[in-house]
């Protein structure tokens, strides 16, 4: 590009701001916003050692910030246009907000989301619409549900509400940005955005960039949807092949070519965060609120926690918007199970010990004072117990430490806290019927949970029965719960019976139990 080109581009570029700067200004968002609060988190504030702060667009009436955008376009819909009616695709968050604009405004909307929307925000969107509203399923993605609602558009004759290529959209996102130059401390070192299509991070980006250049903005995405960080990457808008689902409402192949162009111009720099960042992130929010937020909710404080472990000691505040707040109810066991992990406080390993009298023993010798979150095994070989556990740390250096410890045991060890098939589906599959398991009784028992009992509980097992099948799993719970195999043969009944009532752990007997006969008992 010659020097009057690039000149002319500039000059393109500062009108188009000036514009969307004009526009956002302007924006109607608060006939059904509300301007969201600036809250400090001074639990992660004492942990990462610099000042966090949470803008909580979680507090929104549709539990999200996409209500901005979808309502400042369609009031800006003239007469012919609001009768005929719009349309819209979204995984879920702009789907409620046009929902909601629809039932203020009177338009009749069809609303395309894919199959995969959680149906917590499905229901959510007939219940802001109402009559006004009609909802269609179709495709995997955000991506198939576009084009799902592009041939619509093309049938029906109805107008597109965008969820982020849209300058009036990004005006009502980039409303959330005019509040953050009206809340923050003056001190303030980075903002931190959740990307999908981009949206809200070139609204933010561009009226923080206008009135405090020296502010850092930082997008964050999921690894498996990092479309934008690899369009900004490459110079050019890339198309995924695929997205992840587990963040639904950041799921975007593509993002747009406004809202690219934007936080080219303005964005500092994106981060990706794994799943389990993302758990721990969403742990952080309710620790600090009470509130939970969903997936994408929580990946701004998820990049900002990566950040700040990456610069220790950086002066100025640190803000990371809370974007969403509609979390399916069914997913909050699986956040729970790998919130540990993405905080690196739980360590999983499969841990190989000789099948003989003592390797418990020295197993639990090898713990030290850690405190075992899980443990699974079932008696399969002869000659070698395979241990699947996770075991409570304080991050990545007691990890090594404690494999280490298992090998001076000599002990085989495999760490699996980063295998993505152990976490998910390996655990709960330690099992099945064995030959080796003669004379298995199956007991459940229950114990305090605190720190150490489970290995307390272990140490107290009497060296003379074989344990064959063990199972426990700590639920966050006051009690914990665990489930033994124990190789009694029948004329050592009555010596075993002596050896539980002294325990002193209250036990149940369920080697009758007719699932155990089906599933697990030779």
């Amino acid at each position: 590009m010659n020097a009057r080109a690039a000149d002319v581009a500039e000059a393109g570029a500062a009108a188009a701001d000036r514009e969307l700067l004009r526009r956002a200004r302007a924006a109607r968002v608060y006939d059904v916003a509300r301007e969201s609060a600036l809250e400090d988190a001074p639990l992660l504030s004492a942990r990462l050692g610099a000042r966090v702060l949470l803008k909580r667009e979680d507090q929104q009436p549709v539990f999200s910030f996409k209500l901005r955008g979808a309502y400042n376009r369609m009031v800006q819909l003239g007469a012919a246009q609001r009768a005929r009616g719009v349309v819209a695709a979204s995984a879920g968050n702009h789907a409620q907000g046009v929902a909601l604009a629809a039932a203020k405004l009177g338009v009749h909307a069809v609303i395309v989301m894919p199959v995969t929307a959680p149906q917590v925000k499905i229901d959510a969107v007939r219940r802001f619409g109402g009559d006004c509203v009609d909802v269609v399923l179709a495709g995997d993605s955000y991506s198939d549900a576009q084009a799902a609602a592009a041939r619509i558009e093309a049938e029906r004759g109805l107008v597109f509400v965008h969820p982020f290529d849209d300058l009036d959209v990004i005006a009502g996102q980039a409303t959330v940005g005019l509040e953050l130059l009206r809340q923050c401390p003056e001190n303030l070192h980075a903002v931190f955005v959740p990307v999908g299509g981009g949206g809200l991070l070139a609204g933010v980006a561009a009226c923080l960039k206008a009135e405090r250049p020296e502010v850092k903005v930082i997008g964050v995405q999921a690894v498996d949807s990092d479309a934008m960080a690899r369009s900004l990457e490459s110079g050019a808008r890339v198309t995924l092949d695929e997205v992840g689902l587990f963040a639904d409402g950041t799921a975007v192949k593509r993002v747009g070519e406004l809202t690219f162009a934007l936080c080219r111009r303005h964005v500092d720099a994106m981060l990706r965060v794994d799943t389990d960042a993302l758990c721990a992130a969403i742990r952080d929010v309710y620790q600090e609120t009470r509130c939970v937020p969903e997936p994408s909710g929580a990946l701004a404080l998820a990049g900002l926690k990566q950040y700040a472990a990456a610069h220790a000691g950086t002066d100025g505040a640190l803000v990371a918007v809370v974007s969403g707040a509609n979390m399916n109810f069914d997913r909050l066991r699986f956040v729970a199970e790998r919130a540990e992990v993405g905080e690196q406080r739980e360590a999983v390993f499969a841990v190989t010990i000789p099948e003989e009298r003592g390797s418990f023993r020295r197993f639990c010798a090898a713990l030290g004072r850690h405190a075992i979150t899980e443990f699974n095994y079932r008696i399969g070989d002869a000659a070698r117990a395979h241990l699947f556990v996770g075991v409570q740390t304080a991050g990545s250096g007691e990890r090594e430490a404690l494999a280490a410890a298992f090998r001076a045991q000599g002990f085989d060890v495999l760490d699996l806290t980063g295998d993505e098939l152990a976490k998910l589906h390996l655990r709960h599959m330690v099992g099945g019927r064995s030959p080796l398991a003669r004379d298995e009784r199956l007991y459940r028992f229950e114990f305090p949970e605190r720190p150490g009992a489970l290995t307390r509980f272990l140490g107290h097992m009497h060296p003379d029965w074989n344990i064959s099948l063990f199972h426990y799993r700590n639920q966050g719970a006051d009690y914990g719960r665990i489930l033994v195999g124990i190789q009694v043969p029948a004329d050592e009944q009555p010596a075993f019976r002596r050896f539980l009532d002294t325990l002193g752990y209250p036990h149940r007997d369920d080697s009758d139990n007719p699932a155990y006969r089906l599933l697990l008992r030779s």
